[in-house]
């Protein structure tokens, strides 16, 4: 099975480019089968990891930035593929 980990945060307020570069650095523990980073507007950042596990496996995902990098709460979802 395919589990895709998404974490998405918004940077603060003229921080966009500070958050993609923290983003960059982070290294996640084991191999996942991908990883992406895009961002959007309002200097959001998501990542998405895919990895060949069950669905509840535990798996490492990025951890929380610095208060001062970004505006809010990271969002964290987890899904599993249905098609290929």
């Amino acid at each position: 099975m395919t589990v895709a980990l998404m974490w998405e945060a918004r940077a603060a307020a003229g921080r966009g480019e500070d958050l993609l570069a923290w983003v960059r650095g982070q290294a996640i523990p084991g191999e996942p089968v991908r990883r992406e980073i895009l961002r959007a507007p309002s200097d959001r950042v998501l990542v998405i990891t895919w990895w060949d596990a069950p669905y509840d496996a535990e798996l490492p995902e990025l951890p929380e930035p610095d208060a001062d990098l970004v505006s809010r709460a990271v969002h964290r979802w987890r899904f599993e593929q249905v098609d290929r």
